[in-house]
């Protein structure tokens, strides 16, 4: 079940990266949910799929305060 909240997780992000202050908004409700390992997962994900994103390097300061 852990797994699947992962891709879950990754799912709503792709769908709300739109709209930075929605993905700031569902990437917090991740960091609280995911465990450490698929927080870690999730970490290097975000920086892939943000690297064309510049609108959303301003959520990615979220992790710094994990």
């Amino acid at each position: 079940m852990p797994r699947a909240m992962y891709e879950y997780t990754k799912i709503v992000l792709q769908k709300v990266s739109f709209n930075s202050d929605l993905f700031c908004k569902e990437l917090e409700k991740a960091i609280k949910r995911l465990l450490p390992y698929e927080l870690e997962e999730l970490i290097i994900w975000l920086r892939q799929f943000t690297a064309n994103k510049p609108e959303l390097y301003v959520c990615m300061s979220l992790l710094d305060k994990k």
